[in-house]
C-alpha cells in the first residue's frame, strides 16, 4: 500500500509503515497549493496529514481510498468532498489530551503571574518588581470548562492539584456524569462564565460549536475573567471577545487564532494580539514529544487495519442514518451465487441496497445476510427469491421506521 506523508511525521512512525510493508512517500514540505499534483504523480491509496489542508482538488486528483490526520481535529479536511468520493477520513483522537491539558495550564499560570511580561523585561534590563508582584492567585477559584472530552477531563485533575474548583458544560453532560467526575454541573455555557474565574475551551469545532463562544457567552463573565482556548478559533466569536478584552478587563491565552498561518511558518497579523491581554502561543497544544509519538503509533496503527482488512479505524466520515426503511435477512447455505442472485433480484425491481453484511457461522455451513434497503420488496418478489434457490433456508423483512 502506497502512503504518502505531506506533514512532518514522527521516524518511529515511517519505520513502523514500512515494516508493515508499505510504499512511504515522505514529502514534509508539501503545502496545499502542490498536494494535488502530487496526489496525482505518485497515486497514494492513503495520505497522511497535520495541517496541511486537503481540499476537493486533492482528493480528486488520484485514487485516494484514505486520508489519515496525525491529530483530532479534522477542519482542515474536505470530509464532504472525501463522503462524495467514498474516501475514508480518520483521525486520531485522545493521543494529544495531555499535551493540550498541560498547555492550557501553562496559559492559566502564565496569565496569573505574568511571566512572559517578566521575561521580556529582565531581558530589556528592566526590573519591575511591583508591578509584576501583582497576582491573583489559583488556590480557591474556580475553573469553568467548555467541552468535557478527553482534554477536559485531563483538566480536572490538574485544576484539583492547584486547589481549584471546576465548574462545567458539554452537550453530553449530565449531572450525574458531573458528579462522577467531581465537577459542578452546568446547564449552559453562560451559566459556566459567570461562575468561572477561569474558563477554557476544549470543544472539537463543527457546525454546531461554530461561532458557539458569543456576546452572551462574554456577557456573562466576570471583569478579569481568564479566557483560554486551546482548541479552535473558529468556535469563538472573535468580535465577542475583542470588545470583552477592551471592556471586561478579561485577559486571555490563546494557541489558536481566526488568521493563523496554515503552515509552519509564515506571517502573522491577527489584530487580536495587539490588545495587550493576549498571550499567544503558535498553535502547538499537541506539540510534544509524547504526543507525536502516540500519534504515530495511532496512524501506523489505522493504516495497518486498512491494509489488512479493510476497516478503519476512527473513521469520521460514515453515514449515521441511512435512507434505508427495512432490512431483507436471508438466511442461506454458505454457497457460491446464492447473494448475487437475491442481489440481482434487488436491482432488477430498482430497490437500492444502502447497507449489507454476511455473517458465517461456525464450521461455514450456513449464515446469515443483512441487507438493508430503501424501498420494500412486495412479498410476491421475495417469494420469488426464495423458490429461486433451493440454498436459501428462510427469508423475512425487518421493518427499520
Amino acid at each position: 500500500m502506497r502512503v504518502l506523508i505531506a506533514d512532518k511525521f514522527e521516524e518511529s512512525g515511517l519505520q513502523g509503515l514500512k515494516s508493515a510493508g508499505c510504499d512511504v512517500l515522505y514529502q514534509p514540505d508539501l503545502k496545499e497549493e502542490g498536494l494535488a499534483d502530487a496526489i496525482g504523480r505518485v497515486l497514494p491509496e492513503v495520505l497522511v496529514v497535520r495541517s496541511t489542508k486537503v481540499n476537493e482538488g486533492a482528493l480528486s486528483a488520484g485514487a485516494l481510498k484514505l486520508v489519515v490526520r496525525a491529530g483530532a481535529g479534522y477542519n482542515t479536511i474536505d470530509v464532504a468532498a472525501a463522503s462524495r468520493r467514498g474516501i475514508y477520513v480518520s483521525n486520531c483522537p485522545g493521543k494529544n489530551s495531555i499535551a493540550v491539558a498541560e498547555l492550557a495550564f501553562a496559559l492559566i499560570l502564565a496569565l496569573d503571574r505574568h511571566i512572559a511580561d517578566n521575561v521580556i523585561a529582565g531581558s530589556q534590563g528592566k526590573w519591575n518588581k511591583a508591578a509584576f508582584s501583582k497576582a491573583r492567585g489559583l488556590f480557591g477559584r474556580t475553573l469553568g470548562l467548555i467541552g468535557v472530552g478527553q482534554i477536559g477531563r485531563e483538566m480536572i485533575p490538574r485544576a484539583r492539584g492547584f486547589g481549584m474548583s471546576v465548574a462545567a458544560w458539554s452537550r453530553s453532560l449530565t449531572p450525574e456524569a458531573a458528579e462522577e467526575l467531581g465537577v459542578e454541573y452546568k446547564s449552559s455555557i453562560e451559566n459556566v462564565a459567570s461562575a468561572s474565574d477561569v474558563v477554557s475551551v476544549h470543544l472539537a469545532l463543527n457546525a454546531q460549536t461554530r461561532g458557539l463562544l458569543g456576546a452572551g457567552f462574554f456577557g456573562r463573565m466576570r471583569p478579569g475573567t481568564y479566557f483560554i482556548n486551546t482548541a479552535r478559533a473558529e468556535v469563538v466569536d472573535q468580535d465577542a471577545l475583542s470588545k470583552a478584552l477592551r471592556e471586561k478587563g478579561i485577559r486571555a491565552g490563546l494557541d489558536v487564532f481566526a488568521s493563523e498561518p496554515s503552515g509552519g511558518t509564515g506571517e502573522f497579523t491577527d489584530e487580536i494580539v495587539k490588545s495587550g491581554s493576549v498571550y499567544g502561543t503558535h498553535h502547538i497544544g499537541a506539540s510534544t514529544d509524547q504526543a507525536q509519538e502516540a500519534i504515530a503509533a495511532e496512524t501506523v496503527r489505522i493504516v495497518k487495519a486498512f491494509q489488512d482488512t479493510g476497516k478503519v479505524p476512527n473513521v469520521v466520515n460514515l453515514a449515521k442514518t441511512t435512507p434505508a426503511t427495512c432490512a431483507l435477512a436471508v438466511r442461506h447455505l454458505d454457497r457460491p451465487g446464492v447473494l448475487a442472485g437475491v442481489l440481482d433480484a434487488i436491482s432488477a425491481a430498482r430497490i437500492n441496497v444502502q447497507e449489507m453484511e454476511n455473517i458465517v457461522f461456525d464450521g461455514a455451513e450456513a449464515a446469515v445476510a443483512r441487507i438493508h434497503l430503501e424501498t420494500e420488496p412486495a412479498s410476491e418478489m421475495l417469494a420469488q427469491i426464495q423458490a429461486a434457490n433451493p440454498n436459501i433456508l428462510e427469508l423475512s423483512l425487518i421493518r427499520l421506521r
